[in-house]
């Protein structure tokens, strides 16, 4: 017998991964069916901004990153932390960290917090 609480963090897993995968890709199409009507997003440069928002401002065409490498995926109930490392374009490369709440499935609230340059 499986049980939920794995297929729950299991399925959350693959949602958080394929946020960054999206983002590399600029798929806000998939990234938006992820998000719950009322998600919130929150950095050092906008606190709580709306989805319509969020793509807006974080979401620039072309995608700005070449890669965004998950160094750490952490679960805990409705809440994922992850640190990675994004590599720009031009070369440079930095790390931050992020804090993404889940609502079901779907996720509410992403928090992230600026690195350094790596």
């Amino acid at each position: 017998m499986t049980d939920m609480t794995d297929e729950t963090d299991t399925r959350r897993e693959k949602t958080v991964r394929a946020l960054y995968a999206a983002y590399i890709d600029g798929r806000k199409d998939i990234v938006a069916a992820m998000l719950t009507e009322d998600f919130t997003f929150s950095s050092p440069r906008d606190d709580h901004i709306d989805r319509d928002a969020y793509f807006a401002r974080c979401w620039p065409t072309p995608p700005p990153f070449r890669t965004m490498e998950i160094e750490y995926l952490g679960l805990s109930g409705d809440e994922a932390v992850v640190r990675y490392r994004a590599v720009k374009h031009d070369g440079g490369a930095f790390r931050n960290m992020e804090t993404l709440r889940f609502r079901g499935d779907r996720l509410a609230v992403v928090e992230v917090y600026f690195g350094r340059e790596a």
